[in-house]
């Protein structure tokens, strides 16, 4: 079998927590903890979680842009990308050495207006990755840019404007106009439609679909929408506080979750269905716990209605179940 585009092994992100009087070291935040799958090009995996579980961490680790973001963060593991010239660890390059991968790996962020230089028109948004990573002259960047605004629902003559002249819809599509132009092989989208209008959102999943049936790259589709991530993904990792608990075929973990924690996420998806009804809807209780004190053993532990003193002893690794996925539990 060929190698998966991307491979993440055994990943760790910890933050330090600084505080007294000296300006000392209290405590860390663990952001990620332990975290490995992998992604093969041309594949979209959905990554779910509630908020503070450590999606964007995660994200931004793959793309080797803590270190500039949070300096001094604590980051373990492996980020393996296998590139034209062979697999490289992403992880531990510094950010000329990244220079040579950046093209490959692009990101969508999250708020479309903050991740847009307010002082540059669309063209030098959308043109800056070809000047850096491309040896194209003006014309033929012009060029480029004039399609790709076209192609994600733009006109040309919107290269001339600045980011807030334009809705939040329409700012998300200049911020994929940017990441496409440098054809990379693998995006980064954080929770790319999260800060848009539903009908905004629908629209900017079907354009992200048709991209990739054309471009053919792969997708990191980070979000907390359920069934959005159903409609997009062909796999769907799901994380609880910085763990990953399960991991399989899109319908597979939708329509049997096997993790209690995913089982209460499905449960918690509205469904509007005549003469339904929310009793049987899963209600979390106990403590909600911390990355800063996460509880030992299984994360989810204290929320979770199947828990055992088994429970305490340790992270229980990911096992296959009968519907196919891996998850976190060996009680279900």
């Amino acid at each position: 079998m060929a190698a998966p585009l991307l491979e993440v092994k055994n990943l760790v992100v910890r933050y330090a927590i600084w505080g007294g009087i000296l300006r000392h070291k209290v405590g860390e935040i663990r952001a990620v903890d332990d975290v490995s799958f992998t992604i093969d090009a041309g594949e979209t995996v959905g990554l779910v979680g509630e908020s503070g579980c450590g999606k964007t961490t995660l994200a931004k680790a793959i793309c080797n842009i803590l270190k500039a973001t949070a300096p001094g963060v604590i980051e373990q593991g492996e980020v393996i990308f296998h590139s034209a010239n062979g697999p490289v660890n992403l992880l531990p390059l510094g950010r000329a050495e990244m220079r040579a991968h950046r093209a490959d790996i692009q990101m969508i962020f999250q708020d479309p207006f903050a991740s847009l230089n307010p002082r540059m028109t669309v063209r030098e948004i959308v043109e800056r990755p070809l000047i850096v990573h491309t040896d194209k002259s003006r014309r033929e960047r012009r060029q480029i840019v004039d399609s790709l605004l076209e192609r994600v629902g733009l006109q040309p003559a919107d290269a001339t404007r600045y980011p807030h002249e334009f809705s939040g819809g329409q700012r998300q599509r200049v911020g994929i106009a940017r990441a496409l132009s440098v054809h990379p092989k693998l995006i980064i989208a954080d929770e790319p439609v999260s800060a848009l209008d539903v009908s905004v959102q629908s629209q900017v999943i079907n354009l992200l679909q048709e991209l990739q049936s054309e471009f053919g790259m792969a997708y990191l589709f980070v979000a907390h929408d359920l069934s959005v991530v159903h409609h997009i993904s062909d796999r769907i990792a799901v994380m609880y506080l910085g763990n990953l608990v399960e991991m399989g075929d899109s319908e597979a973990v939708y329509r049997h979750p096997a993790h209690p924690y995913s089982q209460a996420l499905i449960s918690a998806v509205p469904h509007p269905v005549a003469g339904s009804s929310r009793e049987d809807r899963i209600k979390l209780t106990g403590e909600i716990p911390t990355p800063v004190d996460k509880p030992s053993g299984c994360p989810f532990r204290t929320r979770c209605w199947l828990a055992r003193e088994e429970c305490e002893q340790a992270v229980p690794p990911l096992q296959k179940k009968e519907s196919g996925q891996v998850a976190a539990c060996p009680w279900v």
